[in-house]
């Protein structure tokens, strides 16, 4: 089983956060007020489109089809009332070139969707637990952790963990 990491700083006094992930690239993100990075939830799009995207264009490669140019756009559909979660992802992939099959196009994009995507698969799942807790280190050296809440399909968001 892979695993994946990230680690985020706050970085100023306001809600800016540098992320570094587990392969060494970093990137700053940001609230709209001070807009100096991305947003998180913009994040959730992104991601979705790099991991169908480059499913995309391998098959497409595979296939032997000429791509001269190829694009994903994504938008995400937000509820109104906090916490904003999507409700749906329309992905449209863009692709440039003569003599490209149909065909082709959509059968990479149905693999990508049904097979290979990880992402995108995480996303429509609805299989993702989440985990939270806390680890608090004191100027004394001391150090406190707690568990607080596991959210998922198996667990209902408002309960803490171990409780009733």
């Amino acid at each position: 089983m892979a695993t994946k990491t990230a680690h985020l700083r706050l970085s100023d006094d306001g809600l800016q956060f540098e992320a570094t992930v587990g392969s060494g690239h970093t990137m700053v993100l940001d609230d709209s007020e001070r807009d100096t990075g991305a947003r998180p939830a913009e994040l959730l799009g992104v991601a979705l489109a790099a991991c169908t995207g480059m499913d995309v264009i391998s098959i497409l490669r595979k296939k032997r089809q000429v791509v001269t140019g190829y694009e994903i756009r994504v938008s995400g559909t937000q509820m109104p009332e906090r916490p904003h979660a999507f409700t749906r992802f329309d992905v449209v992939h863009v692709v440039d070139g003569t003599g490209i099959d149909p065909e082709a196009v959509r059968r990479s994009v149905e693999l990508s969707a049904t097979k290979y995507c990880s992402v995108g698969s995480t996303l429509a799942s609805g299989m993702l637990e989440i985990r939270h807790s806390y680890l608090l280190r004191d100027t004394d050296g001391s150090e406190h952790t707690g568990e607080v809440v596991v959210c998922g399909p198996l667990q209902p968001p408002d309960r803490p963990v171990g409780g009733a």
